[in-house]
């Protein structure tokens, strides 16, 4: 699965999504592409499922480009926790769209 080698902070803030992107919405590499029409986050694990679906579907006959990345982590509180403690452990990565 795809995830960071290091990083700097091991939590990271939520942050919020607003307005629609400007910069990496072009298609650079081959000649079709796959873009998201609303923000959200993908996990690791869509990317991964998109990867694998689309390798078979194109039977090795193409090359897959993947320009997304999942390098930011996702806390979660353990089940049955009570509030306060402090924040969850990193529990996946997304890649912001």
């Amino acid at each position: 699965m795809l995830m960071p080698k290091r990083t700097k902070f091991r939590k990271a803030q939520r942050g919020r999504m607003k307005g629609k992107a400007t910069k990496g919405t072009n298609v650079s590499f081959g000649e079709y592409g796959l873009q998201a029409l609303e923000p959200g986050w993908i996990t690791a694990r869509q990317i991964e499922a998109a990867r694998v679906a689309i390798v078979h579907t194109m039977k090795r006959t193409g090359k897959l480009w993947l320009r997304i990345f999942p390098d930011k982590p996702v806390t979660k509180k353990p089940a049955e926790t009570r509030m306060g403690k402090g924040k969850g452990n990193p529990e996946l990565w997304v890649a912001v769209v």
